[in-house]
């Protein structure tokens, strides 16, 4: 079942992102299978995202984002900051990455922003 925007899936597939849409209970995610992390930053070189889309997206952003498998920093041997707590999705405990939007643009913003916003946290944990 598909549940994306279509012009989120083309977005998607058009830069050759593989992704899965995946329904758990009342909860949408998108996953994207062996999403690169940043060169010698974690203890893994990939790891799959889980972006769960909160009811009435894409006007309401996402919230978080989830790793799997859970991932610490190389060169501290510890989890990023409030990136240490469990969430289930599909059975599986992700990592949960505590990272709130608050400029999500309605109407503008979609999965390529949190796409973003992914990359970003992962770049910049501490």
């Amino acid at each position: 079942m598909s549940f994306l925007p279509s012009r989120e899936r083309e977005y998607l597939e058009s830069k050759g992102i593989v992704f899965q849409e995946v329904i758990d209970g009342s909860q949408k995610g998108v996953i994207l299978p062996s999403f690169r992390l940043p060169s010698n930053k974690y203890d893994v070189h990939q790891a799959e995202v889980l972006i769960v889309l909160p009811p009435g997206y894409p006007d309401v952003p996402p919230d978080m984002f989830y790793l799997q498998p859970w991932v610490k920093l190389a060169t501290h041997n510890r989890y990023p900051t409030a990136a240490n707590q469990a969430f289930m999705f599909n059975g599986v405990s992700w990592q949960r990455w505590s990272r709130h939007n608050n400029e999500w643009r309605s109407g503008t913003d979609g999965i390529w922003t949190m796409l973003k916003r992914v990359e970003h946290a992962l770049e910049v944990a501490a």
